[in-house]
């Protein structure tokens, strides 16, 4: 947990202070705000399989250290980068090196600290270690975002430059002396039958990220549309509604059924949408954001347990690699497809159709409730 509040420490970080560098000091584009935002992205998910497949036979602690090294590769090129930003187009290139060296730690650390603490934790607590796992990453979330704006506006990107170098490095001063489990000698799984195997719970989980992609996107522009203030109570009720049930349910997986628990988070997300849908004021998109986040916080370790049981054990952290695969395309998916319905319907309508596809979520847990006998068979 705390490696991966870490590693997503120092993605925080860099968040809302990215677009400010790149269009301000070196003075580019939009376009090239968003492929320096976007590397980032498309690097974590190509990383997912390698470091899954790496987790599987070389160990989760090597994963997990190789994670943290990226990490401060990564920072090492954005420091280069302000050295010559000077050069616009050379300091561009070499930031964009730093964002896919830190989407192969995000894939890396995440991969391997999943798998590293189903193996300790055991089959018995596999939803209650993906929801502990899962609660770390969202509170560096949280905490790096207004961290990364504050250090900018006092010292400049070289503070999140060095932070994103530091961080890791002192990290991996904990994580060496840690006993490492070895890995579990089988003959490794193809990459094509492990995603055929996740693929209806990672259907289930993409489903349900459309409507946490519209909430963080867009209910920012519906509050500034509409002339309602404090759009950012949005955001901290979804956070705080949605740690609060990690720790709060966050045993339920493991007790009741993965895919029963996903197919009542799956109701109570689409619901929380709903009331955004129809809000008549700004207090009933809070409240709409906090039974969103209620929801939604169970959701990825019920469709994740479901995931770990459809795989053999020798190939856990592909598995979840995998797994995690589906929420970075579905982020990547939606959100410009959602943007694009804004700009024809309005942005009303992102929220009604977000809420329809989170609940077809709820087809993919009632299939997977169903075949639940025939797998334990």
């Amino acid at each position: 947990m705390a490696v991966v509040l870490v590693a997503y420490l120092i993605i925080g970080l860099a968040m809302p202070v990215l677009p400010l560098y790149v269009h301000q000091q070196l003075g580019l584009n939009t376009f090239m705000v968003g492929v320096a935002a976007g590397v980032e992205f498309a690097a974590a998910l190509v990383s997912r399989f390698w470091s899954g497949r790496y987790a599987d036979t070389r160990g989760a602690k090597p994963a997990v250290a190789l994670g943290l090294w990226f990490g401060v590769a990564s920072g090492v090129f954005y420091i280069l980068s302000l050295q010559i930003a000077h050069a616009p187009i050379a300091a561009i290139v070499v930031l964009l090196i730093g964002r896919v060296f830190l989407g192969g730690a995000e894939g890396f650390v995440i991969t391997g600290a999943l798998s590293w603490g189903l193996a300790l934790g055991g089959p018995s607590n596999a939803g209650k270690v993906i929801s502990w796992i899962g609660t770390a990453l969202w509170a560096a979330y949280a905490a790096g975002a207004p961290a990364g704006t504050m250090l900018y506006g006092r010292f400049g990107f070289i503070s999140i430059a060095l932070a994103t170098t530091l961080l890791p490095l002192a990290t991996l001063g904990i994580v060496a002396p840690l006993r490492a489990i070895p890995p579990v000698h089988h003959e490794s799984p193809s990459i094509a039958g492990v995603v055929r195997a996740v693929s209806g719970p990672g259907l289930g989980m993409a489903l349900t990220a459309v409507g946490f992609g519209a909430i963080t996107t867009f209910c920012a522009l519906m509050f500034a549309e509409r002339g309602w203030g404090s759009a950012w109570i949005v955001f901290t009720t979804l956070s705080g509604a949605f740690i609060l049930g990690r720790l709060v349910f966050g045993h339920l997986p493991d007790k009741i059924g993965g895919a029963r628990v996903a197919l009542v988070c799956v109701v109570v997300e689409a619901a929380g949408l709903a009331m955004i849908w129809v809000a008549p004021s700004a207090l009933w998109v809070f409240i709409g954001g906090a039974v969103t986040g209620l929801g939604y916080s169970l959701v990825y370790p019920g469709f994740g347990l479901e995931a770990v049981r459809l795989t053999p054990p020798e190939a856990k952290g592909l598995a979840m690699g995998a797994f995690t695969a589906f929420l970075d395309l579905s982020l990547g998916v939606a959100n410009p497809a959602l943007g694009l319905l804004a700009g024809h319907a309005g942005l009303r309508s992102v929220f009604l159709v977000s809420t329809l596809i989170v609940l077809s979520a709820a087809f993919v847990a009632l299939r997977l409730l169903r075949s639940a006998p025939h797998r334990a068979a």
